[in-house]
């Protein structure tokens, strides 16, 4: 990535204080862009606080439902290119509450996409979605032309998006490109129900990991540094070839593997003996996922930098270091 291409361009995040968020700015204020972060919930414990990034970027408190905020924004910052992340992001969560979900990502995406329209100085959205827009498949990988069909809350949510998305760019002409990946991990995932970071935790804790599915569930697992490459690549295409506009591509570092066996794999990087509790719950996912990324390959020129094993033992590195700080370690302990 040029540097130059960045410096001083007026950027849009939303989702700022998620993981990948973090990250993207992290990345992109290392670049010289002129950041506005839409920020709703305050997160003292994310990437985007524990780097300081507040302190570099313009951070503007509200929700991302709010067409009449999005639109002062854009018009204000005279905003050039978008990536919007904002999104509630949890499995389990959408299965206890969907209201919640299907508000923000979805109707969240609307009021997103209905701004920019009307904002004359766009000229790139990058949208986030999820390899769980494809919904449950026969055929795997999913390629681009797999049909989206998501059946439970959060994989539906992400399928609307995604058709949303489409048909601001045929309908209107909106630059507007769509990222599907698979299961972010990296440091700085505070989200603990979620299999790499609990699983380190618990094994620096020396409790033993908790699975709560039957591990058999194969996903891929996407570090964080190359997701966030992946967006920067595709934004910068996006302005350069508007022909990418409308379309969805593909991130992965094309290594399915089972729950049980990336937990092992932690366990092993990080010389533990410990061995998992599966507790097999019912839960409402799907239980084979995994993504085709040919056409960011050859389309774009993309390819991921990092191994499973290498963004592995980068995220236990990162935890590492968070938790010697007893303080962490300490506000951590409490939560589930």
């Amino acid at each position: 990535m040029s540097t130059s291409f960045w410096q001083d361009r007026p950027t849009f995040i939303t989702g700022a204080t998620g993981l990948l968020g973090g990250w993207l700015v992290k990345n992109l204020v290392n670049s010289g862009a002129d950041i506005v972060c839409l920020v709703r919930d305050w997160a003292p414990h994310s990437v985007f606080t524990h780097s300081n990034l507040s302190e570099r970027v313009n951070v503007v408190r509200g929700d991302i439902c709010d067409r009449q905020l999005i639109e002062r924004i854009l018009g204000e910052y005279e905003i050039n290119t978008v990536f919007h992340l904002a999104a509630q992001t949890i499995v389990g969560i959408a299965n206890r509450n969907p209201i919640s979900t299907l508000e923000s990502n979805i109707r969240g995406t609307w009021t997103l996409l209905e701004a920019c329209r009307r904002s004359p100085t766009i000229r790139c959205i990058i949208s986030a979605s999820s390899d769980k827009a494809y919904g449950d498949q026969l055929v795997l990988p999913y390629t681009e032309t797999t049909p989206l069909q998501g059946t439970f809350p959060y994989d539906v949510s992400k399928s609307c998006a995604d058709l949303i998305a489409q048909s601001y760019a045929a309908t209107y002409k909106l630059p507007v490109a769509i990222t599907r990946c698979g299961n972010f991990y990296g440091g700085g995932d505070l989200n603990w129900n979620r299999i790499v970071p609990g699983t380190i935790r618990s094994i620096l804790r020396q409790q033993q990991p908790v699975i709560r599915s039957n591990g058999k569930f194969i996903r891929d697992y996407f570090y964080i540094e190359d997701g966030v490459a992946a967006y920067v690549l595709l934004a910068e295409k996006l302005i350069q070839n508007q022909e990418f506009a409308g379309q969805a591509f593909n991130f992965s570092n094309e290594t399915p593997i089972s729950v049980i066996d990336i937990v092992q794999r932690i366990l092993k990087a990080m010389n533990s003996k410990l061995t998992p509790t599966i507790l097999n719950e019912p839960v409402n996912e799907i239980h084979e996922q995994y993504l085709d990324s040919g056409k960011a390959r050859h389309e774009l020129g993309w390819q991921p930098s990092f191994s499973l094993d290498d963004g592995l033992n980068n995220t236990i590195d990162w935890y590492r270091e968070y938790f010697n700080n007893s303080s962490n370690l300490k506000s951590q302990s409490s939560k589930p």
